[in-house]
């Protein structure tokens, strides 16, 4: 089984684990011991499930739109200059949360598609794996700029893709790991350049009032607030990194 595929089944083996756990695989199996007490095991099920569960960031961070959204929210706190404020685990869990909105069309597709065809034993798990890669792959597609898939087809010394399904994951995960991070530092950018101005201005009138000696941070961070929470910063940011997904 090649790395695209141990991709696929991965994601296969979490809809099938998660979502309705077969019965015939129990958690803890329960024996009865000679003695008259009791042992409890767990099924390689829940092991093998335990051992993927390690590879679900990887995933989330390869596969999904968490990373752009991660690093627009940093570069925006490190505009407003609140140090850490909101906190990490705010970030986080917002930008996990959004991204299982933004996702969640393609999830519904591989689940309709992949998943149900596949318990309900009207599809192989061959033809499961290639219906659940398709939604991936086309969003991946949707968000990846050509340049990128360029540069690791060279890499990987293959010739020029005639159509974007192609494109196999091996070259398509780093190209859109590459391209959302261009475009996260592009939005990070635009949304830090307001408060670069507010920075400049007010040194710029401390230094004509020859307050050098006092932080410009101290005095612009007030006015950075203001204006964030005026213009109702948070949804305008929020609603811009949804709307700059291509979702088909």
């Amino acid at each position: 089984m090649n790395f695209q595929k141990i991709i696929l089944a991965i994601f296969l083996f979490l809809f099938t684990t998660l979502v309705a756990a077969e019965p015939s695989l129990p958690a803890v199996v329960i024996e009865n011991t000679t003695s008259g007490g009791k042992t409890y095991s767990l099924s390689i099920q829940v092991l093998v499930l335990m051992t993927l569960l390690s590879l679900l960031p990887a995933l989330l961070l390869t596969m999904t739109s968490f990373t752009r959204i991660i690093i627009v929210l940093s570069i925006l706190r490190q505009a407003l200059g609140t140090a850490q404020t909101p906190s990490n685990q705010i970030l986080i869990g917002l930008s996990l949360f959004l991204s299982l909105f933004i996702m969640s069309p393609v999830f519904n597709q591989a689940y309709e598609e992949a998943y149900k065809p596949y318990i309900a034993e009207q599809i192989s798990a061959d033809a499961a794996l290639e219906k659940l890669k398709q939604p991936f792959h086309t969003f991946m597609m949707a968000q990846t700029r050509e340049d990128d898939i360029g540069l690791f087809a060279r890499i990987a010394n293959d010739e020029p893709y005639q159509t974007p399904e192609s494109v196999p994951f091996t070259v398509l995960m780093p190209a859109f790991l590459t391209s959302e991070l261009k475009t996260a530092f592009q939005i990070g950018f635009m949304l830090f350049i307001p408060f670069l101005i507010i920075d400049l201005v007010v040194a710029s009138v401390l230094m004509a009032m020859g307050m050098m000696m006092l932080s410009p941070l101290i005095i612009s961070l007030p006015f950075k607030l203001m204006l964030f929470v005026l213009v109702d910063g948070w949804t305008l940011v929020i609603g811009t990194l949804a709307a700059s997904f291509v979702v088909s």
